[in-house]
């Protein structure tokens, strides 16, 4: 993972990127992970510095850009959103895509926002979403509208 730089932010947008880092190192088989906001703009990610003009690296994981994941987490989280209206299900906490080349996990945040999840297949997917719902526990009650507009500034300056 390429550690973005935190460098002029406040302590609660290090405190969710480093949250988010944690994620992504000490959790077996976790790829990537994104935090997009209602609107499905991306706000962290744990590969702020891969864009689609980059040249790929072999790698596991969405295709393209950084971005990726979160255009996907986005669109899974408003699927899911419709369909718990139609079915009268209440709010959606949790979604999880198993393929068979890996695993999408998408949780709620606070207000909207999203925690998007990549795996690999034969993730332990009880310890991914035990530490999906540790960060959500975290960083749910810090996310202000003032923060997500930080966090966006600082993903368009770093890409």
């Amino acid at each position: 993972m390429t550690a973005p730089s935190t460098f002029g932010l406040s302590t609660e947008a290090r405190n969710l990127h480093w949250l988010l880092s944690n994620l992504v190192e000490e959790v077996p088989g976790v790829h990537s992970v994104t935090v997009v906001s209602s609107d499905g703009l991306m706000l962290l990610s744990s590969d702020p510095g891969h864009h689609a003009a980059e040249p790929a690296a072999p790698r596991s994981g969405p295709r393209g850009s950084s971005a990726d994941l979160a255009t996907i987490v986005s669109g899974i989280g408003s699927l899911t959103v419709g369909a718990a209206k139609l079915m009268d299900g209440g709010g959606v906490k949790q979604t999880m895509v198993a393929m068979e080349e890996g695993s999408v996990f998408v949780m709620s945040i606070s207000d909207g926002s999203l925690l998007g999840v990549h795996a690999a297949p034969d993730c332990d997917m009880g310890v991914i979403a035990y530490h999906m719902a540790l960060f959500v526990g975290r960083a749910g009650h810090v996310l202000t509208p003032e923060l997500r507009s930080e966090l966006r500034k600082s993903m368009e300056s770093a890409q």
